[in-house]
């Protein structure tokens, strides 16, 4: 091979690398896209290689479905593990990853029917319909549940079913829970860590922004900094410091689930079927672009997430859910990978993108 073929060859490797649209990993495996069918009956995963949109695996849950109105009800952990929620069951299912298939490990069971996952500072946190549990991972095995509280409105007592909608980590001392209220703003559930373990105090309940409904999907800033999306009055926040300090009108129709890619953030818009990104600072946000692309599976977004190069949309209508998937470089530009995949299952709901586990370390 002559010498300028190597250097052409080494510089395309960078150029692929800098913009992040390679989603097969260099070595040991591929980026899989799951998502969860959420039968009420008999819940189960399906697996897909996110280069190709190929099926690779479905593997039963154990558990009933059945969540509906939530985000991250699958999260991944460091391209080892796979979470999801057996809403109806009561039970999470905890799946190791082996090559490009996922295996069942265990079942852990939740203080309330389980709605959305999380994993930060050797834990793996749970919000369910009324409480948050906090189960202790021991190298990349989740164990024992060392932690519980209970989810509060701002206005006092516990959330009414089907509130819940999402847990992220914000640090080492605290998570974030979104809980729906309409009429009512919405609350912002504060929940106090210690030693990584939900504490058993109970959360600071800050109430959404007068004039604002529906504090929804979030995704979180390594600095601490949360952008909420305020679903139903098409709006988004900035949350920092315990309060919202900013909020701007989203420039879309129903802004409800939210994914984080370095600097940008997507949010999946049900009402206008389109996916936006949006950049923030710690005292601003900003709408980078109202349409960064359209949900090509045609119907209404019901989760999103990225991670290694690739976004991921369930979409569902028409008795029909769909996963379309994009890659994404590192000016945040979406391009769509290959046709919308029918998952078969018409209540589908949570997706996880899960890239090698060198790719996170």
């Amino acid at each position: 091979m002559s010498r300028f073929a190597v250097l052409f060859g080494a510089a395309t490797s960078l150029m692929l690398g800098a913009h992040g649209v390679s989603v097969k990993a260099d070595a040991g495996g591929s980026t899989l896209a799951v998502t969860m069918t959420n039968d009420s009956v008999s819940n189960a995963l399906r697996v897909y290689d996110a280069a190709s949109g190929a099926l690779r695996q479905t593997v039963a849950t154990q558990g009933q479905g059945g969540v509906g109105g939530n985000a991250r009800g699958i999260r991944q952990y460091r391209g080892e593990l796979v979470a999801a929620v057996n809403n109806g069951s009561n039970t999470v299912a905890v799946y190791r990853r082996q090559g490009d298939a996922l295996r069942l490990e265990k079942l852990v069971t939740t203080t309330s029917a389980p709605v959305s996952i999380d994993f930060g500072n050797d834990h793996m946190y749970v919000a369910g319909a009324t409480t948050v549990d906090s189960f202790v991972i021991d190298g990349n095995t989740v164990g024992w549940r060392d932690g519980t509280t209970s989810l509060q409105l701002a206005g006092g007592g516990l959330p009414p079913n089907g509130s819940t909608a999402q847990i992220a980590v914000l640090d080492h001392r605290r998570a974030l829970v979104t809980l729906k209220t309409d009429p009512d703003p919405g609350t912002v559930d504060i929940i106090a860590l210690e030693d990584g373990a939900v504490s058993n105090a109970l959360p600071t309940a800050v109430s959404a922004p007068a004039g604002t409904l529906t504090p929804f999907g979030f995704a979180v800033y390594p600095d601490g900094t949360a952008v909420i999306t305020l679903a139903h009055s098409n709006q988004d926040g900035l949350f920092r410091n315990g309060a919202f300090t900013d909020v701007i009108a989203a420039g879309q129709a129903a802004p409800c689930w939210m994914t984080r890619a370095g600097k940008y953030l997507f949010t999946a818009n049900t009402g206008s079927k389109t996916i936006s990104r949006l950049t923030a600072t710690g005292n601003n946000i900003f709408v980078d672009a109202p349409v960064a692309a359209a949900v090509i599976g045609g119907g209404a977004p019901s989760d999103i997430d990225s991670d290694n190069g690739v976004l991921g949309v369930i979409d569902r209508g028409a008795g029909q859910a769909h996963l379309s998937l994009f890659t994404y470089n590192a000016f945040g530009e979406l391009t769509a990978s290959g046709t919308p995949i029918t998952i078969g299952a018409p209540a589908a709901n949570g997706i996880a993108i899960v890239p090698p586990a060198h790719a996170q370390r």
